[in-house]
């Protein structure tokens, strides 16, 4: 896949961040919950850029548009209720999917400004640093990020609840967090993680879902439970999530 793809994307991210910049209604919409006036603002800067680019979009705010082709999953701001509340951790997510598979991704960091990058087959970067496997780490020192709430200990070391799916995911590729494990009762959409599962698994770290579902859709009503870690670790957090969800065996992980 092309730079130019990579940099339809960041064109894109730089969108969301001058839309940002400029608005001044951070409070909710009242159309649905959760939604706040930047998360519109916001989509409306993302997919004007993704149009111009030739992508359709798949966006949580606006739905899936008509057509055929590549579509760029996105979500303008993951991390709305942080950004709603003045806390820094908060992100745009974008993930082109060419039929069942993500092929590039960008997350931009609006905290502190940092980008992580994607290509499938050809790595993942954090502001034009590759990133190197990750070492694998015991679930006993482990520290994990969890969406939602864990119904029991899982037998790892911390857990982290950051709220910012995609962020917790990048920080797992980049080696900062152990394994990531979403609990939450509804599940994600596939905008919360898409890029960051690419930004994963282009850095050596596995991402499946909770349940043994694909986690690459484009349904727009769909929701999964990613579960990312280094190999070794994602046998380990498969075992505890499956103990403490009584989910079971998980065939068919993609």
């Amino acid at each position: 896949m092309s730079r130019d793809l990579l940099d339809v994307l960041n064109a894109a991210a730089d969108a969301v961040m001058e839309a940002l910049a400029g608005c001044t209604d951070w409070g909710p919409t009242g159309l649905k919950p959760g939604q706040f006036g930047f998360d519109l603002a916001a989509d409306a800067a993302a997919t004007d850029a993704l149009r111009d680019g030739g992508l359709r979009v798949l966006s949580e705010e606006s739905g899936l548009e008509a057509g055929d082709g590549p579509v760029a999953v996105l979500d303008p701001v993951d991390g709305s209720t942080n950004a709603s509340r003045g806390i820094r951790y908060f992100a745009t997510s974008i993930c082109v999917v060419d039929g069942d598979e993500p092929v590039a991704a960008v997350v931009h960091d609006h905290g502190n400004g940092e980008r992580f990058e994607a290509r499938r087959g050809a790595g993942a970067w954090n502001d034009g640093t590759r990133l190197a496997r990750p070492r694998e780490t015991p679930l006993r020192s482990a520290v994990v990020a969890i969406n939602g709430q864990a119904p029991g200990r899982g037998g790892w070391a911390q857990v982290r609840t950051l709220g910012a799916a995609a962020l917790e995911l990048c920080a797992v590729a980049a080696g900062r967090l152990d394994g990531y494990l979403d609990f939450s009762s509804g599940g994600l959409g596939s905008w919360d993680y898409l890029g960051g599962l690419l930004v994963c698994r282009e850095a050596g770290v596995e991402a499946v879902d909770g349940l043994g579902r694909p986690l690459v859709t484009t349904d727009h009503a769909s929701r999964r439970a990613p579960v990312a870690a280094t190999p070794r670790l994602l046998e380990d957090l498969m075992g505890a999530y499956g103990r403490l969800t009584g989910a079971g065996p998980a065939p068919d992980q993609q």
